[in-house]
């Protein structure tokens, strides 16, 4: 039975892929690949897993040579946009891709393609200015900073208002100028890029590691707006001044709670035996012998993962308060 479509189908109609061992037959496959190709959404993953599909097998389930030749375009370009030395040709009609690798020193540029050979920077990536230094692209402010205030929105009309409200949603990815669109609801702000695969921050749109959202820079894993300065320095006041005593009650909390609780909760899984455990055809002697060894073992053991983690979890706040949050503050 094929998971997609949930028909019968003969094992030949199950083509074999080389990225993963989920099976589906042939229809749903060049249904779900047709669909990929026609949304840009390359490379093309498996229906079931993040398992990337080679082009060889693109080629081999997609019976089309015209979507098998966009495939191929879009698989190029995302390559192409996720290299930092591309350069893209800015003239009108004009697609053409430069790699310009160690052009930095000798900013001037011409598209290679045939009837074109517009000049261009490398830096600005505007058309070539020889007389004058490089000037920033002109782009919506909506579109590469945070939303705007309420009281800037009040301005505006009705209509301007609710069309600065909707590219408000859309924003450009850091590292390779994608548009990308996402609902200013408040919901999570960590974002992935899926032409470069770049890591960034909604609110602040830099690229950013997995402790962004934990460091003391004012953007929250949810939210629709970063923290302002005051609420960000009374944070990290706080934190610094209460970090003692938060911690020694965590900590307080904790070591009686790892103490006590292992081995109350591996007395209790020992002897909840089911009806058709081996347990369960012990004596009463025999139970009780195992469930006292186990809390006698757990006892031992308890005080072992209790000193490990006080004693790597307590440095490590303490290192992340007066370390990160300090410095912070003194920048």
């Amino acid at each position: 039975e094929c998971p997609l479509c949930l028909l019968p189908q003969p094992p030949e109609a199950f083509p074999t892929l080389t990225s993963c061992t989920h099976r589906s037959c042939w229809a749903c496959l060049e249904q779900y690949l047709r669909l990929a190709v026609s949304e840009s959404r390359v490379p093309v993953s498996c229906p079931h897993c993040p398992a990337t599909l080679q082009p060889t097998e693109v080629r081999r389930l997609l019976p089309e040579p015209a979507l098998c030749d966009k495939y191929e375009e879009f698989l190029l370009r995302r390559l192409l946009m996720a290299d930092p030395g591309t350069r893209w040709c800015p003239a009108p009609d004009c697609s053409y891709a430069v790699l310009a690798h160690g052009c930095a020193e000798c900013p001037r540029l011409t598209c290679g393609r045939e009837g074109c050979g517009t000049e261009f920077c490398y830096h600005c990536r505007q058309p070539w200015h020889p007389d004058g230094p490089c000037m920033p692209v002109p782009s919506a402010p909506s579109l590469a900073t945070p939303t705007a205030q309420p009281a800037q929105l009040e301005e505006l009309s009705h209509g301007e208002a609710l069309a600065q409200a909707e590219a408000e949603d859309i924003k450009v990815c850091p590292r390779c100028s994608a548009f990308i669109m996402k609902i200013n609801d408040g919901s999570c702000n960590r974002m992935n890029c899926t032409v470069c695969g770049c890591l960034f921050c909604w609110l602040c749109l830099r690229e950013i590691s997995d402790v962004h959202f934990l460091s003391p820079s004012g953007c929250t894993f949810w939210g629709k707006r970063p923290w302002s300065r005051t609420r960000r320095i009374l944070w990290q006041l706080g934190m610094v001044l209460g970090a003692p005593m938060v911690i020694s009650l965590a900590a307080g909390v904790a070591v009686p709670v790892i103490t006590i609780g292992i081995p109350i909760y591996m007395g209790r899984k020992v002897l909840a035996g089911g009806p058709g455990s081996r347990r369960s055809s012990l004596s009463g002697c025999q139970q009780c012998l195992s469930v006292t060894s186990s809390v006698l073992l757990s006892l031992f053991v308890s005080p072992i993962i209790t000193a490990v983690t006080v004693g790597v979890g307590v440095p490590l706040m303490l290192t992340y308060v007066y370390g990160t949050v300090v410095l912070s503050l003194c920048r």
